[in-house]
Order: structure tokens, then sequence, then C-alpha cells
């Protein structure tokens, strides 16, 4: 590999540290920066600097926000009884997208994979645990992804939320709209073929 000089070097390093960035990419980003004006690269910087003093986790959901609750646990146009049981603040946008949920959510950060050494203890269990014993949830929608670890999740997350009063759902899963069956793999079919409903 080529020798940058050292606040080159730097920089490449701290790039590869983001997701899906590896040295090729950190080295066409750090020079992009080189080549932006002072004005842009002090831009750049002050966006960083702003999203880590600004951005904390919703006292309530888990979410990432800038207000403390969030703009979903503050609305109240949204059903707060119903919660939405998501692994990543990323996962709300997907939801938000079908424009036909209006209730709130609660973030794990995360699912149960002990391969990674995460177990329950590393995600945020005890928070909506707390929302359930104050008696103010009626349905929790666990929308964890359709993963090994997602299925896992969930299925621990059923045996300790699951109480009189409180329906518990899973998404379904299958099919994609818009693609054929003869490409689907068989657990795919399988969860299509469970999750069927009558018309």
């Amino acid at each position: 590999m080529a020798k940058f000089a050292e606040p080159m070097a730097r920089l490449i390093d701290e790039l590869k540290k983001l997701p899906g960035v590896g040295s090729k990419s950190a080295q066409r980003m750090a020079f992009h920066i080189l080549r932006s004006s002072a004005d842009d690269a002090d831009t750049l910087a002050s966006a960083i600097q702003n999203l880590k003093e600004k951005l904390h986790l919703c006292s309530i959901c888990n979410n990432i926000t800038d207000i403390d609750p969030c703009t979903y646990c503050a609305n109240v146009t949204r059903n707060q009884r119903l919660v939405c049981v998501v692994e990543e603040p990323t996962n709300i946008a997907a939801v938000e997208k079908t424009r036909h949920y209006n209730g709130v959510y609660h973030v794990l950060h995360g699912a149960l994979s002990p391969l990674h050494g995460v177990g329950p203890e590393q995600l945020r269990i005890p928070s909506l645990l707390k929302r359930l014993e104050n008696g103010s949830i009626d349905e929790i929608i666990l929308a964890t992804n359709p993963t090994l670890e997602g299925e896992a999740t969930a299925v621990y997350l059923t045996d300790l939320i699951k109480r009189p009063g409180v329906k518990v759902t899973r998404i379904a899963t299958g099919i994609p709209a818009g693609s054929d069956i003869e490409y689907a793999d068989e657990v795919t079919m399988l969860k299509a073929i469970e999750g069927r409903r009558e018309l």
C-alpha cells in the first residue's frame, strides 16, 4: 500500500472504520476532502461534531433524536397504546413508508446473536418492560428482521412480554410484492404459506 503523509493516513484509517468502507473507498473520500475547500471540510467536521453533541436516545423508545421525547412519542395524534418493536432506528423509516402505521416505536438497538456476543443484556429490553408495567400498551408488534437473529429475538421477547390484556403480534414475512414465486427459497415460501390470510 502507498505511504501517505500522517494526516492523510490518519483520515483514511478513520474512514475505514465506517461500515462498508474499504481501503480504496476511504482513500477516495480522503482525497475528495483534501481537494474540497476549507469551508466544505469545516462544514463536514462541524456536522459530525454537531451530530455527536446534539443527538441522543429518546427516554421512552430509544430512537435517535435531538429532542426528548422524540417526535413519535410526543405526537398526541399517534396511538400511544400500539408499539412496534424494531431492531434499529433505521427500521422506523421502512415502517413509516407504508403510511398505514400510526402507533409508536421501541428500538432494541440490535438482535440476539450469541455468536457475536449479543445477549438480552445488550438490548434495550428493560425500558420496553417498564412501558408494559405501566399498563399503557394494548398491542406490541414484533418487527424484527426475518433473519435467524431477528426470529430468535422475536421468540425471546414473546415469552418475556406475553401477558393478559396485551396482544403480541409478529410482522408477516414471505414473498416480496413484485417478485416471482419460482425464485423464493424454501424458508421464504414456508413463511408465506404460514402467514396466509383469508380473503
